[in-house]
């Protein structure tokens, strides 16, 4: 971002953003939002902010483990010396605008300030800092394609991957270093593989699954759609006090049987491509849920999700199958019963 010299006081400094075209309202339709998130706020503490709807920025760990060995590293920007805090290191982020999520501005600023593209990121996670009347969101986030971040403004000397050991090492923007204890030991995202057949059994004849095992299935899909927008981490069973305030699972629905066909539905909304889902900032609907069909029996599609997922994430296993869960806890893998899931669809549903 090209931006102008921010006032001396910013938390989080402004830019003249170039007006940005939004779509929005009726089909084809779209407006100009000239960054009317710019402007000063003084939260309940007394202190001034930059961000008249708040702020958010993009932290991306790359925790692979591949070929080349295992790695644990976050993108981080070195602010340009004529900046407010210039010469330190933090995360891209700056102001959100009226019609954006945290998500959303995160993404955005990342890209405008790092050259990172929002489709190559998968949001995790959400950390609030709320000072009252005004809060800074940290939008935690995995990379799904290879990332090779670079300055793209003026407001960076350089925009890089640094090895989440040297951070300490570097001069931290005095918000960026006040929550990077707590970043650093947030947990990787979680993936909550859903057993489809034992869930909609486990619904009873209410659902009439009975009589259409695929529509049942659908109305399963549907429902858990809002909970890949947020999912509140002390929900977890043996919730860590180092997690995040709202995780933003990727769910997996694994089918089988009759109800394999849901697996080939066409995916709604925007397909829920990397970084369109996650508090507000779309990809509600069958698209923020993958549909995995088995090929041969239920439970080893299962295992072989956790399997797989658990080397570099959080697996949570949704079943009350017994058999199934003594092959999970052999790998180490947690589950949770039919009821945990089914009261946060419930709750979800009241809300709506």
């Amino acid at each position: 971002m090209v931006g102008r010299a921010p006032p001396a006081r910013a938390q989080h400094p402004p830019s003249d953003r170039p007006p940005v075209l939004r779509r929005g309202g009726a089909a084809g339709s779209s407006h100009i939002v000239h960054g009317d998130g710019d402007g000063w706020v003084t939260c309940e503490r007394g202190h001034p902010h930059w961000g008249r709807y708040g702020a958010a920025g993009l932290l991306l760990r790359d925790r692979a483990r591949d070929g080349a060995g295992e790695r644990d590293r976050v993108v981080l920007q070195h602010r340009a010396a004529w900046s407010h805090q210039g010469g330190t290191w933090g995360m891209p982020g700056g102001a959100r605008d009226s019609d954006e999520s945290a998500v959303r501005a995160a993404l955005r600023e990342a890209a405008e300030e790092g050259g990172l593209d929002p489709a190559a990121v998968r949001p995790v996670g959400l950390l609030t800092d709320d000072h009252g009347g005004w809060s800074y969101v940290t939008v935690l986030a995995e990379p799904v394609t290879p990332v090779e971040p670079h300055a793209t403004g003026g407001e960076s000397v350089e925009v890089r991957w640094v090895d989440v050991p040297a951070v300490d090492t570097l001069p931290l923007h005095p918000g960026f270093a006040a929550t990077w204890p707590r970043l650093r030991t947030a947990p990787p995202g979680i993936v909550l593989v859903v057993d489809a057949a034992n869930v909609v059994g486990a619904r009873g004849r209410g659902d009439g699954w009975w009589r259409d095992r695929a529509g049942a299935t659908r109305r399963l899909r549907d429902a858990l759609a809002p909970l890949a927008e947020g999912l509140p981490a002390a929900d977890l069973p043996g919730a860590s006090p180092a997690d995040v305030d709202l995780l933003l699972p990727r769910i997996v629905l694994v089918v089988e049987g009759a109800a394999a066909a849901v697996a080939a539905d066409r995916r709604g909304g925007d397909g829920g491509g990397a970084g369109s889902g996650g508090a507000g900032s779309g990809g509600a609907g069958p698209g923020a849920v993958e549909v995995v069909a088995a090929s041969g029996s239920g439970d080893d599609a299962i295992v072989a999700v956790a399997a797989a997922e658990s080397a570099t994430h959080r697996v949570l296993v949704v079943t009350a199958d017994r058999g199934l869960a003594d092959r999970l806890a052999a790998l180490g893998v947690p589950r949770v019963g039919p009821r945990w899931l089914l009261s946060r669809i419930d709750r979800e549903r009241q809300r709506g």
